[in-house]
């Protein structure tokens, strides 16, 4: 027994100074105003008059990306399942990891140059007679960040779904088709009920760290409104107003505790039914 305590001790000393700390610190201090030394929610109902536009697009566009992620990475990981073409599993297997191998900051800049107004998207649109030049549009906005956040995280949840549909007996699956189920109803009816609780892991891990980017949403929105994790950065680069940036960072830290919460309850059911 001690020499187990000694071996994780190292760990949690640097668990406890790295991340505890410092993360308790942050909460503690976004309840009190630097100004006057005092305690109180001055600096919540500042940060909620400045930016709750910006709490609202944070909260719709994660939550609004983390369902795109999990349709299209069932999409992947059912084809890839129950796929019958090889050449076209080869292929699939073959791209749709790319975008794990890529930073967020390049991420960003990829779609910047792609989705820009004078970018690929509309001169492919342009050239392929689509629309005409005058017609071009922009998505460098909240657009832009969905559609860098599924294109960035879809393969981290198809990698994690595919995994446990791999896993699954086929035998249910061969008898399904056996009977004449087509790929759709064996994927929705037999499929995604195993591997419901990976699903659910993959979008629960995909939303936090989408929550927590800085570089997309600060690369790919010019003006206002943006995510909140622009405006922390802001707020300590140009103001040193740590109090509000700690009260933004103990919203962010809520929307996370939500995503904890259903993290814990399936861990704990499937503890349970284990």
């Amino acid at each position: 027994m001690p020499a187990l305590v000694l071996l994780l001790l190292p760990a949690l000393v640097m668990v406890a100074l790295l991340f505890v700390h410092p993360l308790a610190q942050s909460l503690l201090l976004a309840f009190r105003i630097e100004a006057s030394g005092a305690w109180g929610l001055g600096n919540f109902e500042k940060a909620f008059s400045l930016y709750a536009a910006d709490i609202a697009l944070t909260a719709g566009v994660t939550v609004m990306a983390t369902a795109l992620v999990g349709v299209l990475a069932i999409a992947v990981a059912g084809y890839l399942t129950l796929g019958e073409s090889p050449r076209t599993l080869a292929a699939l297997r073959w791209i749709y990891r790319w975008p794990l191998f890529i930073p967020f900051v390049v991420a960003a800049q990829l779609m910047r140059t792609f989705l820009a107004k004078n970018g690929m998207l509309n001169n492919s649109l342009v050239a392929a007679g689509v629309i005409e030049p005058l017609q071009a549009f922009s998505m460098l906005d909240w657009r832009g960040v969905v559609v860098t956040f599924v294109w960035k995280q879809m393969p981290f949840a198809a990698l994690l779904i595919a995994g446990a549909m791999a896993s699954l007996d086929r035998s249910t699956i061969e008898s399904a088709r056996g009977l004449g189920a087509g790929r759709l109803r064996i994927l929705v009816e037999i499929v995604l009920p195993q591997v419901k609780a990976t699903v659910l892991v993959a979008l629960i891990l995909s939303f936090v760290t989408m929550l927590s980017a800085l570089s997309v949403p600060m690369m790919i929105i010019a003006g206002t409104p943006t995510l909140i994790t622009v405006d922390m950065a802001w707020r300590v680069a140009s103001y040193a107003d740590y109090g509000v940036a700690n009260a933004l960072g103990f919203v962010s830290f809520a929307f996370s505790g939500v995503a904890a919460w259903f993290y814990l309850r399936q861990g704990a059911r499937t503890r349970a039914s284990a």
